[in-house]
């Protein structure tokens, strides 16, 4: 019993050392991995917005998985809070969300990992990107990587659909060419599907043109937090 509140009272002080990181802040107690029972909707919402039930989604689903709640999920929260400071000092344009036990980063035209129209190499400029994110990856090794593409309504939806693949695909392949395990990386896309802006605009446009990052706890960081908690 000691070592458990012990274990609580070092994750307290641990959270509160961390409230300075902008992703941490707004951070409620679902977002920080302390509800039990909940699944991973709301990582799915971050990715795709309100369209949940649409596309792929039950794989994504099963990739997420469920929130870890109870001591453990504040064990792994702790982690992923780290985790999402460090992301946004090194990339300070990207947008980085922490939600339920994971990490959320966004990336469009302004920030940091974007495509010139109808390509989908990765450009100079988001290598140097995707090389700091890769630091962060290589320094935190207990997660697995979900990448996510998606375009803008502008030409056919089929050929968007095959754009968004492909450019997903270029990210995650960038990924494991560059260090990051396969093993950690699973790949999809939406193509023109899901929008989280207006496409009637070009600021919409731009933003919907993006590839989301969600990182997620894997089995090894679940096990050791779990354990950790029983003592």
């Amino acid at each position: 019993m000691i070592k458990k509140i012990s274990i609580l009272l070092f994750t307290v002080v641990l959270t509160f050392g961390l409230t300075n990181c902008k992703s941490v802040q707004n951070a409620n107690n679902k977002q920080k991995g302390a509800v039990i029972g909940a699944t991973g909707g709301a990582i799915l919402g971050a990715i795709i917005g309100n369209n949940v039930g649409k596309g792929g989604n039950g794989e994504l689903g099963a990739v997420i998985g469920g929130v870890i709640g109870g001591g453990a999920g504040v064990l792994i929260g702790n982690k992923m809070d780290k985790q999402a400071q460090k992301i946004e000092e090194e990339i300070p344009g990207a947008e980085v969300e922490r939600v339920d036990n994971g990490i959320v980063v966004t990336f469009d035209e302004s920030s940091g990992v974007y495509f010139d129209t109808n390509k989908y190499n990765i450009n100079a400029a988001s290598q140097a990107t995707l090389n700091k994110l890769i630091g962060v990856f290589k320094e935190y090794p207990d997660t697995n990587i979900l990448v996510v593409g998606h375009t803008d309504s502008q030409g056919a939806e089929d050929y968007n659909m095959t754009l968004s693949k492909n450019r997903a695909y270029a990210v995650t392949n960038y990924l494991a060419g560059n260090g990051i395990s396969n093993g950690r990386l699973t790949t999809n896309w939406f193509g023109e599907t899901q929008p989280m802006h207006d496409n009637s605009t070009a600021e919409g446009r731009a933003k919907n043109r993006r590839v989301n990052v969600a990182i997620l706890p894997n089995e090894k960081m679940i096990k050791e937090a779990e354990n950790q908690v029983k003592g």
